[in-house]
């Protein structure tokens, strides 16, 4: 069985051993595809391994042998699923990999941010405390995370681990969800976006990208957020207006924007965002810390060995 990993890179840098993988055929490793390197590289592939390479309607119907089509994620709008459904190419998907990879990155923004600490770093390497009369100093008020009203929009794995620890700090949660569910915890509430829009201090975005959450955030709804709100987005970077955030911050309508995705990536040189001083983005690497990817690994080993043993799982169609 031949398999092709079109991007394996963003997998794989070199710290993890991919050797099990390879036992499942003959695999061929790219570190990355453009669009017109894809059908020469697959022509004869029965499995194709993917993250973030788009494979059209004109690319399947263009390859006779492919069987598996395996996204390297757990999202998997690069495929087209009507045309590999239509082709009897089975599409899987990994889940739950990077839940606890997500929620620390989420957390070490918001703590960052909160606490200066790149600031107070660099301020600290310029002799700027060795000059201070004090044994201990700050220029700006700390804020106490304990009493805060936390928002989560979208409660799945992602969002509920989220909110574990926006509870475990102290904090009040409330959520916005597609629909209330019958959970029962102490400071956490499920309601309208609006009311959460209205009432929290931290925003964290968790919600999938699809027709109904693209742009979700936009002018009209960061104007019904606190002036002192924090928005935080590790989910899909389609899900916010970065024009509109950008204006938002420079008008004072938020306070600040922690970010690990954006709607284009990489992204364009000079954004608006990146002259902000109350933005912090990070290069789309919450998902990526090294536990995360080898549970990826792992997943997508599993879901190959089911699929040659006729019994595929994490079928997405």
């Amino acid at each position: 069985m031949k398999i092709v990993f079109l991007d394996a890179y963003t997998l794989n840098p070199g710290d993890i051993d991919v050797t099990e993988l390879s036992s499942l055929g003959d695999i061929k490793f790219y570190d990355r595809s453009r669009e017109d390197e894809i059908l020469e590289r697959c022509i004869d592939a029965s499995v194709i391994i993917t993250n973030k390479c788009v494979l059209t309607k004109e690319i399947i119907e263009k390859l006779p042998e492919l069987k598996l089509i395996q996204v390297a994620a757990t999202g998997y709008n690069n495929i087209d699923l009507e045309t590999a459904k239509n082709q009897n190419i089975t599409v899987c998907n990994v889940q739950g990999y990077s839940t606890e990879s997500v929620v620390q990155h989420t957390f070490a923004l918001l703590l960052s941010y909160l606490n200066n600490v790149s600031r107070y770093n660099r301020e600290v390497s310029r002799n700027e405390w060795s000059t201070k009369k004090d044994f201990s100093y700050w220029e700006e008020p700390i804020l106490d995370l304990s009493g805060l009203t936390f928002g989560v929009v979208g409660y799945g794995k992602i969002g509920s681990a989220i909110a574990d620890v926006a509870l475990a700090f102290g904090m009040k949660v409330l959520v916005s969800h597609t629909r209330e569910l019958d959970i029962q915890k102490e400071n956490l509430s499920f309601h309208s976006l609006d009311y959460v829009l209205n009432n929290v201090d931290i925003l964290s975005l968790n919600a999938p990208l699809n027709k109904s959450t693209h742009q979700l955030i936009n002018a009209e709804t960061l104007s019904k957020m606190k002036s002192n709100a924090i928005l935080i987005n590790t989910s899909r970077g389609g899900l916010v207006n970065e024009m509109d955030l950008a204006d938002a911050i420079k008008k004072n309508i938020i306070k600040a924007a922690l970010l690990d995705v954006m709607m284009e990536e990489p992204p364009p040189m000079n954004h608006p965002l990146f002259a902000l001083d109350n933005c912090i983005i990070t290069p789309h690497q919450a998902w990526a810390n090294q536990g995360a990817r080898k549970k990826l690994l792992n997943g997508i080993i599993g879901n190959i060995r089911n699929f040659q043993k006729g019994k595929p799982s994490n079928v997405v169609v």
